[in-house]
């Protein structure tokens, strides 16, 4: 076996050239999904506290985000809505005039190339917080299957080019393919969260769409964070059901489950940059503690290496800034 002094790994690091030509992993636009917060209203662009650089946009507002987001190359928005009004049964998420319907409307209409995913779930929605319909005092699972499906086909109906439900609901990709599938939405792709843990990185997105649970939490339904294996137990089920696209949420945290999820399926792999991991690098940024373009870059390569294909990331407007500027 070949071993130093003839073996010198240091040979293919001399030059920045050489490193560019055995580089394993390299981050691109093609990879990059942007996360939009919209919201009613006109002229709205209110900067979220906690996430700096980003915003809950009106509709007028979000078409201005959605060109920058199309001029700088970035393939795709992933749509997350903030209703006017909350009620027990989430009535704003599958309303045909609801906040994401009408977005994905004028979206359509105006950059129709860009490539527009809807969140599907009801948290935002509902009085209660929850992601699904509240029976007792418990999250009721099966109830709350049709109003997701049909928030998903209202999705569709509007234009949308892929719908994510993000409730984890059992069974829920199934009763989703079903009602497209019934509709004529065939070609929809379904971008499921199935690997979705009970995360203490979501604060400041839960500022951001107004979801913080009003009782209780999301433990009996998001995933425990110390859990592997149920991880592709999840993913399998929905691959099953029919989804085309997987998202493991969190991603820096989970480094190993994207792994994992790509060694067992090798299906299209979606990491989840949330929140909190975005607060964070720009909370340590701002204090000049680390170098926030490095920091993410490195953290974003790592998500590559890890098995991902697909990057939602908050950053991305800035990754797509720094691409350009080499």
């Amino acid at each position: 076996m070949t071993s130093f002094p003839q073996l010198r790994h240091r040979r293919l690091r001399g030059s920045e050239n050489i490193r560019r030509l055995v580089r394993e992993n390299k981050v691109s636009l093609d990879d990059l999904i942007y996360p939009v917060f919209v919201t009613f209203g006109q002229g709205v662009r209110r900067e979220v506290a906690s996430m700096p650089g980003i915003y809950n946009l009106s509709i007028d507002t979000l078409l201005e985000e959605a060109s920058k987001v199309a001029e700088a190359g970035i393939p795709g928005i992933l749509v997350f809505g903030i209703p006017e009004e909350k009620d027990e049964v989430g009535s704003g998420a599958y309303a045909r005039d609801g906040i994401v319907q009408q977005a994905v409307r004028a979206l359509k209409q105006k950059f129709p190339e860009l490539l527009v995913i809807t969140d599907v779930c009801l948290c935002e929605y509902t009085s209660h917080g929850h992601c699904g319909l509240i029976v007792g005092n418990t999250v009721d699972n099966d109830s709350s299957l049709e109003l997701i499906a049909e928030t998903a086909l209202s999705h569709a109906e509007a234009g949308a080019d892929m719908v994510a439900p993000s409730d984890m609901m059992d069974g829920r990709v199934a009763a989703i393919r079903q009602k497209l599938d019934q509709a004529g939405f065939t070609n929809i792709p379904i971008m499921s969260y199935s690997a979705k843990y009970a995360s203490a990185y979501y604060g400041p997105f839960r500022e951001a769409a107004g979801s913080t649970p009003q009782f209780g939490d999301r433990k009996t339904y998001q995933m425990d964070p110390a859990n592997g294996d149920e991880a592709l137990r999840e993913t399998r089920q929905d691959l099953e059901e029919g989804a085309d696209l997987v998202i493991v949420k969190p991603a820096l945290a989970y480094m190993d489950i994207i792994g994992r999820v790509k060694d067992e399926f090798s299906c299209p792999v979606v990491a989840y940059n949330v929140s909190g991991e975005y607060a964070m690098v720009k909370a340590a940024a701002k204090m000049g503690w680390v170098d926030e373009q490095k920091v993410v870059l490195e953290t974003l390569v790592g998500f590559k290496r890890a098995g991902a294909d697909i990057i939602i990331t908050y950053h991305a407007m800035d990754v797509a800034r720094w691409l350009k500027e080499g």
